[in-house]
């Protein structure tokens, strides 16, 4: 299987203008299905600090966006986002849900870009040491092990993306899906089974968590906020934001992507 090393700039630079439109618009409805069933599975409110970013840019001349950020009982900061220009070939898709300190589930993290060709990320997000604890490894990586490595061997249109970031290559679990791809039929098809079995898996391991000790979740939320903040502020991608709409409204979505200027309280114990 290929590798991909380039930056998203020199991805999306390199390629000629294309309108993506219609596999936008795909994917719109696909990750609003998937809000859907965060909807009727967890208790959420939009938080008003997002409320003014519903829409941003110039959807109908240029680049333009939406972020949508959620908390509740259970969640403890929810981003459903795209930013980018579908009529130039570019866009970048989230639905990304941090769950609370009352459970160690891991959080459910997944982002989609058009460049135009397609790439996506997919990944459970640790909420500890993967080898020092090995028996959480066990219950949330172990499982996912062969499937992932059937992936890589079965679907040759998919290359590998290594990013040039030490930092974000860190970020990734043992089982993350992040690979570009050729947008065909059977590939887009391809990683919508990826995307909907992942959250299937994770709301089944929602369901079935042990509390955490009230004692130990102000240090797990803290854990949280700090992994939250630091993938948001080093993401590579940032550069594509600060091209379409410049420095401080980019540093204003970033901030949304962690809760930096959230007003609804967190669900620590």
């Amino acid at each position: 299987m290929s590798e991909t090393l380039q930056h998203v700039e020199q991805m999306v630079d390199e390629n000629p203008r294309t309108d993506v439109s219609e596999i936008f618009r795909e994917w719109q409805e696909m990750l609003a299905g998937f809000k859907s069933r965060l909807d009727d599975r967890f208790t959420l409110t939009r938080d008003a600090s997002t409320a003014d970013l519903d829409t941003y840019g110039d959807p109908d001349n240029g680049p333009s966006g939406s972020l949508a950020a959620y908390s509740g009982p259970e969640i403890d900061w929810l981003v459903h986002s795209w930013i980018g220009d579908p009529r130039t070939g570019f866009v970048n898709m989230h639905l990304t849900a941090w769950l609370g300190p009352q459970v160690r589930v891991p959080h459910l993290a997944s982002a989609l870009l058009l460049w135009p060709q397609g790439w996506f990320y997919v990944d459970g997000v640790p909420r500890g040491d993967l080898v020092g604890d090995g028996d959480y490894f066990d219950r949330y990586y172990a499982e996912t092990d062969e499937s992932w490595l059937t992936f890589k061997q079965d679907h040759p249109d998919f290359t590998w993306f290594t990013s040039r970031t030490g930092f974000i290559r860190a970020s990734l679990s043992p089982t993350a899906y992040c690979y570009s791809f050729p947008t065909t039929r059977p590939n887009l098809d391809t990683v919508r089974d990826v995307l909907s079995t992942t959250v299937d898996r994770w709301l089944g391991w929602v369901d079935a968590a042990e509390p955490v000790p009230a004692e130990e979740q102000a240090a797990l939320a803290e854990r949280d906020l700090r992994i939250r903040r630091n993938i948001a502020e080093r993401d590579p991608a940032n550069v594509m934001g600060e091209r379409m709409f410049g420095a401080d409204l980019t540093a204003r979505l970033v901030r949304a992507l962690w809760g930096g200027d959230r007003v609804s309280p967190r669900p620590v114990g």
